[in-house]
């Protein structure tokens, strides 16, 4: 039963923190520094994800395999590659230096 307790909480916690922002402004556009930083925390997100997913290995620094493959990855979409290229790219060398 405290579960369900716990996960109703959690539920209502979430849904009102969703809430709050079009409450509080109500229909009125942002101010111009809010626009900018949302314009930019997609990109800042992605990449606190991939850097935490591709260096941390529980509660410590791990540079392996994986870490390479996503390096050389990011190189191939950096220059202009196709995402597809760029995933296929980071399992090939990621797959040949576990095989090492």
């Amino acid at each position: 039963m405290t579960i369900w307790l716990l996960i109703g909480a959690c539920a209502v916690v979430t849904a009102a923190i969703k809430a709050a922002g079009p409450v509080i402004l109500g229909g009125r556009e942002l101010p111009a520094r809010f626009s900018a930083v949302l314009g930019v925390m997609a990109a800042a997100v992605l990449a606190a994800l991939v850097v935490t997913s591709t260096l941390a290995d529980g509660d410590k620094l791990a540079i392996g395999a994986d870490t390479a493959g996503v390096a050389v990855a990011g190189v191939v979409l950096w220059r202009g590659g196709p995402v597809v290229v760029g995933v296929l790219v980071a399992a090939v060398v990621t797959a040949a230096l576990r095989a090492l």
